[in-house]
């Protein structure tokens, strides 16, 4: 009897720490309420990430989430990375990709459109070069303009606005070999502000917001470009809300979250909170165009 008890606590040892397969038990403590996660989210979008962070950490203050800003391709990278539970960045996957995640971690994929972002063009406040057509864009970007121009991006590959600027604005063409990069978006504002050639490339939420005191130091330095628009030629329009929106601005782009959880955590709880009334407003105070809520455009006029 003792031999057969000494045996069935054996068996029970080595069965409760094996499961079938190659797979392995994980327990996950995090909710959509507490716990603490990592996210990863293209360099591109930091303001408004921290933004979004900031206001879901103040209502669930048993929260933390983590991001790590990087450009664009390493945020793709990281999709296969255990440890990071969601990818914020300007690509959605295709039916192909999703299946490799999934078959690689074993978890569920969600990747929803949030928001619509633009690439908003700067120039040196000193500059006359305010107004400019898509072809005149191309022409700055391959370094054949009339002007010895050179354009400055947040790096010279892998981030969202190189990418942008080579598959929908160049499509094909190279970027000119004088062309510059930064290390990040406020870099690439900075060194705008003090170079009267450069024309920087970067995303309008980092001078899109004016109830931003930053943003607004931002606008004092450098100028933005009116490019013109995509359904009235000869017509200049800047990257803002209702331009974004219509897509009258030539230059847009969306903004997709990509979330990877095999259970309902926090990661869920945050995607919620984005896709959400509070969330999408503060997409809207940041200026872009919220992708979850509608959006609507009343005409009105003003008397002198």
């Amino acid at each position: 009897m003792l031999r057969f008890v000494l045996w069935g606590s054996v068996l029970g040892i080595l069965f409760g720490s094996c499961t079938s397969g190659n797979e392995q038990v994980r327990t996950f403590t995090d909710t959509p309420k507490k716990g603490e996660i990592t996210i990863s989210a293209d360099e591109s979008f930091r303001p408004i990430v921290d933004a979004l962070i900031q206001v879901y950490e103040s209502n669930n203050d048993s929260t933390k989430i983590h991001a790590q800003y990087k450009p664009e391709s390493e945020c793709m990278t990281d999709l296969f990375n255990d440890s990071i539970r969601m990818v914020i960045a300007t690509i959605k996957l295709s039916e192909e990709q999703v299946r490799s995640v999934v078959d690689s971690l074993h978890v569920v994929v969600k990747q929803l459109p949030v928001a619509r972002d633009a690439v908003a063009v700067i120039v040196n406040p000193a500059s006359r070069d305010t107004l400019l057509t898509m072809a005149e864009i191309k022409m700055i970007l391959t370094g054949t303009y009339t002007k010895p121009l050179v354009p400055v991006f947040d790096g010279l590959s892998a981030t969202s606005t190189v990418r942008f600027l080579l598959d929908s604005v160049l499509k094909g063409q190279k970027i000119t070999p004088k062309a510059m990069g930064a290390n990040t978006s406020d870099s690439v504002i900075h060194y705008v502000a003090n170079n009267p050639q450069a024309v920087g490339f970067i995303g309008v939420s980092w001078i899109g917001n004016r109830d931003d005191a930053e943003q607004l130091s931002f606008l004092k330095k450098v100028k933005i470009v009116q490019i013109e628009s995509s359904d009235k030629p000869g017509k200049y329009v800047l990257p803002v809300q209702a331009n974004i929106y219509t897509k009258r601005y030539p230059m847009t782009r969306d903004l997709v979250y990509i979330l990877k959880e095999g259970h309902r955590g926090l990661g869920t709880g945050f995607a919620d909170f984005i896709g959400g009334e509070i969330g999408q407003l503060i997409f809207k105070r940041a200026y872009l165009m919220p992708g979850r809520k509608n959006f609507i455009i009343r005409p009105a006029q003003t008397k002198e």
